[in-house]
Order: structure tokens, then sequence, then C-alpha cells
């Protein structure tokens, strides 16, 4: 089963593109299309009362790593963890924020998107 690394869909009513982080982070638009995305990484769900006028996005982990470290994100509180939750892309991430994120851990797979990126790095300064 393929790794999901982003889901969200864009309402062409109203053009708000709604990303959808973790398991049942529900979101929906304001207009009338009440445009939808839930499931986070472990499952797609969106809709909306015309589905013409939704436009689904999902970027796996076997995808282009070009396209992967775009979307491919991790949620931080910032270093003292009191910070409001935000999420960044990988490609966004210092060299420390990644390699802080190898020693502490997270799901293999996320891991191994973070040592891509490291090597990543690596191979564009030469």
């Amino acid at each position: 089963m393929r790794q999901l690394v982003y889901n969200a869909v864009t309402c062409v009513d109203c053009l708000d593109t709604l990303v959808s982080y973790h398991r049942h982070d529900y979101k929906v638009c304001q207009c009338e299309n009440q445009t939808m995305v839930d499931g986070g990484l472990d499952y797609i769900r969106y809709g909306g009362k015309d589905m013409n006028k939704v436009v689904h996005h999902a970027v796996y982990a076997d995808d282009d790593f070009e396209k992967v470290r775009q979307y491919a994100t991790r949620g931080s509180r910032g270093k003292d963890g009191l910070q409001p939750l935000t999420y960044i892309a990988i490609k966004d991430m210092d060299d420390d924020y990644l390699q802080a994120v190898v020693d502490y851990g997270d799901a293999d797979w996320h891991i191994d998107l973070i040592k891509k990126e490291i090597k990543y790095r690596a191979n564009e300064k030469m």
C-alpha cells in the first residue's frame, strides 16, 4: 500500500485549498459547495455538493522526490514546544531541524523521507 504524504482538495467555487494533516482532520470550505477533505495521511475522504467543483490533490512517498519534498510536512510547536501548531514542508526545514527529527524518531516512512532530504541537500551542494 502506498504511503500518502499530502491529502488536500481545492474548491473550484471559492478557490480554498484545504489540507487534512492527520486522521479525522476534517476540513470544509465555507462556500455553497461545502467542499471537504478528511483522513490526513491515513485515508482519503473528500467531497462536496457538486463533485465537479472539487479537485483532489494527493502526493505519495514513492512519487518523484522533487514533488514529495514540497508537500511532505512535519508538525511543529517550535523549539520550546509552546508555539501554535504549524506544518512545514521538509524542503523548508533547516538542517538542524531535519537531524533533530531523525534523532527524535517518527514513523519509519517519515524518517526515510527526512533522510532522503538530507542526502538530496548533500548532493545539491556538490
